[in-house]
């Protein structure tokens, strides 16, 4: 099985306005597109920049595919930039996007599947704890029939208590609540079909979750062992603070997959649970009225009346989310559903 469908030649830099907004690449996608995107998120790595810039020549150039590479600077304030402008004016291959303050990683990943125009999208760290040397063995993977793979660094060089352990826990949580198992959700280096990203939105610190995202739409996903090297130049970006925000994230992500087309059922849930407070705070107030204790000094009554707006309403915010939804998918003529293949329509109506 091929990955690509024809022979396509090596693009030419284009320079970007440092105002403007990133075009949608699949409009912009022509005959020079190129068959591999990798895109890197770059923040204050200016010392790994150059080397990590030869591996990649020497990764891109046994691939026998042509293959651009996007650096997205994200607000870098060391001189990571100027790097960067440096690679871009030396390898014609590279493109650069520098956003105007640092929003994030995920902000910069969106950037950078926003500007890919190839077949294959392959996203990466900047830090050079990823070895590009990997590429050539998740685009072999690719080609037995899958639409992510996803790097699993299997040998981590982090440290246990404040990096390896966090990390373990939080992927098995994740591939619980996300159906899709996967060993290493953190590790940037993946490879995508362009076509199970192209309707993806990203926010917050979602970036992890694309192979879940992905099998929604039905693709097929799988995960390789991958080199992970120490890190040995600049300083980590991350830390303990960030697995509070995947938790929250994770709890996203376990909403939209179970109620993003149903939110009333969620709301339904907890507005039934709160009538049901409310009827037996208010029996139970009832029975000890008819022993002869007032109202008056009964919370029970105060409960029972509290519980049964709380219940009206999670019911009416249910409903007002069904509203929401229908007109989200009507207005975009948004289906609810994907189709990988249609078998003998060709020419009927």
């Amino acid at each position: 099985m091929k990955i690509y469908d024809e022979e396509e030649t090596v693009i030419n830099r284009q320079s970007r306005a440092g105002a403007g907004e990133l075009t949608n690449a699949e409009e912009a996608r022509g005959d020079d597109a190129p068959e591999i995107s990798v895109f890197l998120p770059v923040l204050n790595e200016e010392p790994n920049l150059r080397p990590l810039h030869v591996k990649m020549d020497e990764a891109l150039a046994h691939l026998g595919h042509t293959a651009e590479v996007i650096y997205v600077d994200d607000g870098s304030t060391d001189g990571s930039l100027e790097v960067l402008r440096e690679l871009a004016a030396r390898d014609p291959r590279v493109r650069v996007i520098a956003l105007r303050r640092n929003y994030g990683q995920t902000a910069a990943m969106a950037a950078g599947i926003d500007a890919a125009r190839g077949r294959v999208l392959i996203p990466m760290d900047a830090d050079m704890q990823n070895d590009p040397a990997d590429i050539a063995r998740l685009l072999d993977k690719l080609e037995e029939g899958f639409d992510v793979v996803s790097g699993w660094r299997k040998e981590r060089q982090d440290k246990m208590v404040t990096r390896k352990i966090p990390s373990a826990l939080a992927n098995r949580l994740i591939s619980f609540i996300g159906g899709v198992k996967l060993h290493d959700y953190g590790c940037s280096l993946k490879a995508y079909r362009r076509e199970f990203l192209k309707e993806v939105k990203l926010y917050g610190e979602m970036h992890r979750f694309i192979p879940i995202y992905a099998s929604w739409v039905g693709a097929r996903v799988t995960e390789i062992p991958v080199q992970h090297h120490a890190r040995t130049m600049g300083v980590s970006k991350y830390g303990l603070s960030r697995t509070f925000k995947v938790m929250l994230d994770l709890m996203t992500i376990k909403f939209m997959a179970a109620y993003h087309t149903k939110p009333i059922y969620v709301f339904g849930l907890f507005g039934f649970s709160s009538f049901f407070i409310s009827f037996v705070a208010g029996a139970w107030a009832l029975l000890r009225k008819l022993g002869g204790e007032s109202f008056i000094r009964n919370p029970l009554l105060i409960i029972a009346i509290v519980m049964f707006a709380v219940g009206v309403q999670f019911i009416l915010m249910g409903l007002l989310a069904e509203m929401l939804v229908r007109t989200y998918h009507e207005s975009q003529a948004k289906p609810i559903y994907a189709v990988r293949e249609k078998i003998g329509f060709a020419g009927k109506a």
